[in-house]
């Protein structure tokens, strides 16, 4: 039982969303570092999979200790784990605790250029906690703190700053705001009367959706730069742009289920769609690789 509420408290399902993302950048750093042997990518692997989930458990734990009192205010939250008392705030604590010094161990386990950021990344994924109270842009930091998962997987795997990882982290920190800025519409009365900040409390919610749809049309061009600038190392087959299209296609298709007076399938164009799109585009991306590696070179 406690097991599966702190699985909850940081909800871990929504793994999904950068999970995929660790793993196309993983596999382009893998194949644009030539001097690695099949030992020391498994190696790698495993310690950077150490790192996804004590830094985004650890994350997600302090951004629920950080807002338990808002989230006891808010009817929409007020039966999450900390707030609701199924895990205590000491409790909390020590788990983000242990989280972060895991982290760092596993970053350290990897290599130095690891180490040396991931204080960096820390402050990032941690730091996102507590900007909406003084910021719009809260939306965009979380982006930012997924958008490091491409990109640190990357510098495991060849710790030599590529551009090709950053223009995936662009997309997925342009993806990631537009989708919570649809998510945050639930919450934008709310956010009013506690004085917090974001996208739908600035601009209301037509304008919110209208500026979703702006930031997202940015993700298919970063997506389609990173692949051209990665066709040396992996070039883009058929697999690669059916799982563009997917993606692209999901990504439309949430703007068209969400309106400004009906957002009952906010929920359904935040997690499913997301989920699911970014599942499948891994999924052929890596499908696309394996084309690549066993049957055309």
């Amino acid at each position: 039982m406690k097991a599966k509420s702190y699985l909850s408290l940081i909800k871990f399902s929504h793994t999904l969303f950068a999970l995929p993302f660790a793993i196309i950048g993983g596999i382009l750093g893998v194949e644009s570092n030539p001097n690695l042997t099949t030992t020391k990518t498994i190696y790698i692997a495993l310690a950077a999979l150490g790192c996804m989930i004590f830094g985004r458990s650890a994350a997600m734990a302090f951004n629920r200790y950080i807002d338990r009192k808002i989230d006891a205010a808010n009817p929409r939250t007020v039966t999450r784990e900390i707030p609701s008392g199924i895990i205590s705030e000491k409790s909390a604590t020590t788990f983000i605790i242990t989280c972060v010094i895991l982290f760092i161990v596993c970053a350290g386990l990897i290599n130095k250029t690891c180490l040396i950021l991931s204080p960096i990344a820390l402050l990032v994924i941690l730091g996102y906690s507590l900007t909406k109270r003084f910021t719009f842009l809260c939306h965009f930091i979380l982006g930012l703190g997924l958008s490091l998962a491409p990109v640190g997987a990357y510098l495991a795997f060849n710790p030599v700053f590529s551009i090709i990882p950053v223009a995936y982290g662009m997309g997925v920190l342009c993806w990631v705001a537009g989708f919570d800025i649809i998510y945050a519409l639930q919450d934008e009365q709310f956010d009013k009367s506690q004085s917090l900040h974001s996208i739908p409390v600035l601009l209301g919610t037509r304008n919110s959706l209208v500026l979703s749809i702006i930031i997202h049309a940015i993700v298919p061009i970063s997506f389609l730069y990173a692949a051209s600038l990665h066709y040396y190392i992996i070039p883009t087959g058929s697999f690669y742009w059916i799982g563009f299209g997917i993606f692209t296609t999901l990504l439309t298709y949430q703007h068209l289920i969400v309106k400004p007076k009906d957002l009952s399938k906010v929920n359904l164009a935040f997690f499913t769609l997301n989920g699911i799109a970014s599942v499948l585009f891994a999924i052929f991306f890596i499908a696309n690789y394996l084309v690549h590696l066993f049957f055309i070179q």
